[in-house]
């Protein structure tokens, strides 16, 4: 970032910096929650291991997180700006995990394990975008909330020669 404002600032080259939060949806590595979720679901596991439960994240579908690039790509007074990328709301892996299990009709739990905690002091407690200068400099707006991006996640990643692709045990991958 502090090389791109340099440029900006040094050159006046059309630098805009890009911060896209929590970005989910069909084709995401299986390193990422939800479709680690989705596939040890998916796999028929009673229960599903996971590390804390307790951060939040703003998650955004892939396809609004790309319409957002194009709107800040075309507007030439972001110049020099930092700008998020988000949905500007947070939920935390508990209530993701629960959501999927809802969608999926499945009646699986959680299995808290330690060897999935993040190292100590690593771990973002929360991540929540502030996308005020995006909505406010753009014509940008969501047109996927949680539910229908998980929706269609969950779908791509059930269809069978999808699901075959992802490992549920992480450490395999």
């Amino acid at each position: 970032d502090a090389i791109a404002k340099s440029f900006y600032n040094s050159f006046d080259a059309p630098v805009i910096i890009v911060r896209p939060f929590n970005t989910y949806g069909p084709r995401q590595s299986a390193r990422a929650v939800i479709p680690n979720i989705i596939s040890q679901i998916a796999s028929g596991n009673e229960y599903v291991s996971l590390g804390d439960v307790t951060p939040t994240r703003d998650f955004t579908f892939v396809e609004d997180t790309c319409r957002a690039f194009l709107e800040i790509s075309t507007n030439e007074n972001l110049f020099g700006k930092t700008i998020n990328i988000g949905s500007g709301d947070e939920i935390s892996i508990r209530k993701i995990f629960d959501a999927i299990n809802k969608i999926m009709n499945s009646k699986s739990k959680i299995k808290y394990e330690n060897e999935r905690l993040r190292p100590k002091n690593s771990e973002v407690e929360r991540l929540l975008a502030d996308i005020t200068l995006l909505t406010n400099t753009t014509k940008f707006k969501r047109k996927f909330n949680l539910e229908d991006g998980l929706k269609i996640t969950i779908d791509w990643f059930t269809k069978e020669e999808n699901l075959n692709q992802y490992k549920t045990d992480i450490y395999n991958l």
